[in-house]
């Protein structure tokens, strides 16, 4: 006997691919994503070659997530945005770490003390989130918008919470996520890499040295909670220009007692020397 699927069915059994995720859903999302990393917006034929898929394909998913808010339209650009909704959901991301709120009064004082970028940043799938950031005044550049994400290696952030890990959890992390070169200053080999973690674990910071974007340096210390678990991380960030070698241990002195004391306005307690 020969079944026929109905034109529904046969619909649905294609929207799913071999790992049982739902393609429709899946391409909707990389929609966003690529939405997300371009604030001035995109057009549609763009759209189409950053994903990979057909305009067809492309302006019927656009148009769904615009009935759910999560895009927008401009019909005055007739370019596409990232829409109100899709900021909702993703502030529920901020709303669950407790140390978001607290953190911000912390951060604009680092940033008035440096006149740089104060940066607030977490760990999530092997890599660091930026979850706040409070501007410079001055002219910069940032590490990353809020909500982008920086590998770990190549992160003054990353390093931080990295130094506060065993030797076996940081292998895990090498073993999954590598040592992907993105500029011509990054750490490529676990030997410099542990030598950059053993003078963050002797300083109390770390460094970025324009390993993940060229023309900005980062200095970073690691925040923890009441387990003395590391939590968070927090940063400024800013041209080489300003932030010379010179001045890099006096921030990175200013970084390590405002982590202690948000370490403490959290709760929070740092491990003990070994």
């Amino acid at each position: 006997m020969i079944t026929v699927l109905s034109s529904c069915q046969e619909e649905r059994r294609v929207d799913k691919d071999l790992n049982g995720r739902v393609q429709s859903v899946d391409r909707a999302m990389i929609l966003l994503e690529v939405l997300g990393g371009e604030a001035s917006g995109q057009r549609l034929t763009d759209l189409s070659r950053a994903t990979g898929l057909s305009l067809t394909t492309v302006h019927r998913l656009l148009t769904t997530l615009e009935q759910r808010r999560f895009v927008h339209f401009s019909a005055a650009d007739s370019l596409w945005r990232i829409g109100p909704q899709a900021y909702a959901v993703g502030s529920a991301f901020v709303r669950d770490r407790t140390f978001v709120a607290p953190a911000l009064p912390y951060l604009r004082r680092l940033r008035d003390q440096t006149r740089e970028t104060a940066n607030l940043g977490v760990v999530e799938d092997g890599e660091i989130i930026l979850v706040n950031q409070i501007t410079s005044r001055e002219i910069t550049r940032a590490i990353s918008r809020v909500g982008g994400r920086t590998p770990m290696t190549a992160s003054g952030m990353g390093k931080a919470v990295l130094s506060c890990y065993s030797p076996d959890d940081v292998s895990a992390l090498l073993r999954r996520r590598g040592m992907r070169r993105i500029t011509r200053k990054t750490l490529t080999s676990r030997d410099a890499l542990e030598r950059e973690l053993a003078d963050a674990r002797v300083n109390g910071y770390s460094i970025d040295d324009e390993e993940f974007l060229t023309g900005l340096r980062c200095v970073a210390a690691p925040v923890y909670d009441s387990q003395a678990e590391v939590v968070c991380a927090i940063s400024v960030s800013g041209l080489p220009a300003r932030m010379t070698p010179e001045r890099i241990p006096s921030l990175g002195r200013l970084l390590v007692d405002t982590a202690a004391e948000l370490t403490r306005a959290l709760g929070g307690t740092p491990p003990q020397p070994a």
